[in-house]
């Protein structure tokens, strides 16, 4: 994602088919996929840490978040986001 300040609000709709606003934390490319970090925002606004991953998908112009239902898949895509939190602390 790009440097800029500007933030990007999505909402999601959860296990329990409630809405959920995130923060898109960040958007990441692996295995000729793409990939979206989600942060939920709870009603006061504040962060909470459980990050949620999920495929970015886009068909055209449409673009939307599906869930990783492949456990493996999911696993390796976990792996490498945490690869690049490593390489950023050793810099």
């Amino acid at each position: 994602m790009s440097e800029e300040n500007e933030q990007q609000y999505v909402e999601i709709i959860d296990n329990d088919g409630e809405i959920v606003k995130c923060e898109v934390y960040d958007v990441i490319d692996y295995e000729d996929k793409t990939y979206a970090l989600l942060l939920p925002i709870d009603e006061e606004g504040d962060e909470d840490a459980e990050v949620i991953v999920m495929e970015y998908v886009e068909e055209g112009e449409d673009c939307y978040f599906q869930t990783i239902d492949d456990e493996d898949e999911f696993q390796r895509v976990c792996e490498y986001i945490e690869s690049l939190d490593e390489e950023d602390e050793e810099e």
